[in-house]
């Protein structure tokens, strides 16, 4: 019964780790139809991923207070409560502000259900054991992200986008009568709230910063930034807040978030280039899609379906990478490795051709999937690198919650850069088009002259139907050139971080000897 025990913890742990993964980009293949549903831009629907990653960033950090004030077994109980219920909320959404508010309540389950599932999985094995475990949960943090898509466009090609969000409800109700019956209670588990100490003025104005800044690079572009009075005040709150926000953390003694361990010169950097991951899984996953359906006029179960087969080079990769750093390998190499690959399938895509098929996309995903496989796991132990035991904690939680924040922050910026991109390329092709010119008279002829045989038409209509088809060619080039932009800007992030890695120390921590599951356990 201990070993049925044990895999029904597994399976419930990775299970709710993975849906909260997953759901962080479920939506990116549906944001079309779900636009199209609710009668809004594709730029404002964004709003739907980035709410979810905002209320992520801010929960992580203050999850190992929240698991000790309430007791884990109940704070986990109670968020997978909070994330199933929210997501049958969204699925019944009818209006872009209800469904922006619903993904936030949504992320706020979701954000414990990542790490608490972390610690409560390291429990179940024994220490010669938690290699396999670590490889375990590696795994679900790089498939997540990746079967969002995946899963959502076999449901946008069957059904409807709200069943992207019903899905969850079944199978977190399983998830909680799993945990409720086989997760065990630590001793004394949320017996010490009344002499806890809660930092509610730290948790404001994290919260008010990073939410403040969020809506600054989200809306930015559209406002024509600083000449808008709500960015000019949602700025000003962002300084405000987080300014606040590190004074307060680093004077008080119980912090929400414990920022002095960034006095040690590895984490620093270690978060330098967690933040850059960040940026580069979610942004990747959240330009691909758009970029496959609304220039390359993939479905979404094709859009998904390209990203599939390649990210199953993890589940090889990522045991063997465990294995290796149980051992006393280095994470430094790994990282190195990691962020060439990364950079090469970033340089490679944004060559990729307009006409481009699924398969065309298969070899740079296969490149992703390693680089992320080789640079997870890895920045998780190197995070522990040069900290006092006592600090482990605070070090793993702050590595997690700058992984999401360069999620949020790589999707709000590349959609301004696709906005600004698109602007500058359009502009550019239509200089091109020059009315009178013989190129441009034989293509609107071409056109018309199409339009009137098949259509059966008369010739003003379709003269007017030309330019109309004309213009669509335009955006459409315009949109693709913006969308490969914004893969080398991708790129460039990487490239320029790679030389930083001269800075992580080296010093080997494996997981027997107490590094990454001394430090997971403690984190949570």
């Amino acid at each position: 019964m201990k070993k049925l025990a044990k895999y029904i913890i597994v399976i419930t742990t990775v299970s709710a780790a993975v849906m909260e993964l997953v759901d962080t980009s479920i939506v990116n293949v549906a944001i079309t139809d779900m636009a199209g549903s609710l009668g809004v831009s594709i730029e404002d629907m964004s709003w739907v991923i980035t709410s979810y990653a905002i209320a992520n960033v801010i929960i992580i950090p203050l999850t190992s207070f929240l698991a000790e004030y309430f007791g884990r077994k109940n704070y986990y109980l109670a968020s997978m409560i909070i994330f199933t219920l929210a997501s049958y909320m969204c699925g019944q959404s009818t209006g872009l502000v209800e469904i922006i508010i619903w993904r936030f309540i949504q992320g706020v389950g979701g954000g414990a259900l990542l790490s608490t599932s972390q610690a409560i999985l390291f429990d179940a094995f024994s220490e010669e054991e938690r290699p396999v475990a670590s490889g375990l949960f590696g795994m679900g943090m790089v498939l997540g992200p990746t079967f969002g898509p995946t899963i959502g466009g076999i449901i946008i090609e069957h059904f409807s986008w709200p069943l992207i969000f019903m899905i969850n409800v079944p199978i977190g109700i399983i998830a909680i009568l799993l945990a409720y019956t086989f997760i065990d209670k630590k001793d004394k588990e949320g017996e010490h709230k009344k002499g806890m100490y809660i930092d509610y003025k730290g948790i404001l104005f994290l919260a008010a910063g990073i939410g403040c800044l969020q809506y600054v690079l989200e809306r930015g572009e559209t406002e024509d930034w600083f000449s808008s009075n709500s960015i000019r005040i949602c700025a000003a709150l962002a300084f405000a807040g987080l300014t606040s926000f590190i004074i307060r953390e680093l004077r008080i003694e119980k912090p929400a978030v414990n920022l002095r361990v960034l006095n040690n010169r590895n984490l620093i950097f270690t978060t330098i280039f967690t933040f850059i991951v960040g940026f580069g899984l979610y942004t990747s996953v959240f330009v691909y899609p758009v970029l496959a359906q609304r220039v390359m006029g993939f479905t979404a179960y094709e859009t998904g379906l390209a990203l599939l087969a390649p990210s199953l080079i993890s589940v090889i990769l990522m045991p063997v990478i465990g294995k290796l750093m149980s051992k006393g390998v280095s994470s430094v190499p790994f990282v190195i490795t990691g962020f060439i690959l990364f950079s090469a399938f970033t340089f490679m895509t944004a060559k990729i051709s307009p006409d481009a098929g699924r398969w065309d996309f298969f070899f740079p995903f296969v490149i992703r999937s390693a680089g992320l496989s080789m640079v997870m796991l890895p920045l998780i132990n190197q995070a522990v690198v040069g900290l006092q035991p006592k600090d482990y904690s605070a070090g793993i939680a702050l590595n997690n919650m700058v992984r999401q924040l360069g999620g949020a922050f790589g999707i709000a910026i590349a959609n301004n850069y696709v906005a600004h991109h698109y602007a500058l390329h359009r502009t550019s092709l239509v200089g091109n088009l020059t009315p009178g010119s013989p190129e441009y008279t034989q293509r609107i002829m071409a056109i018309t002259q199409g339009l009137s045989a098949h259509m059966n038409i008369d010739s003003s209509s379709a003269a007017h139907g030309a330019l109309a088809i004309l213009n669509n060619q335009v955006d459409r080039q315009a949109y693709y050139l913006a969308y490969l932009d914004t893969f080398n800007l991708i790129a460039i992030f990487f490239a320029l971080a790679l030389p930083l890695v001269v800075f992580l120390r080296t010093k080997k921590k494996t997981v027997n000897n107490g590094g990454t599951s001394k430090a997971m356990l403690e984190a949570h």
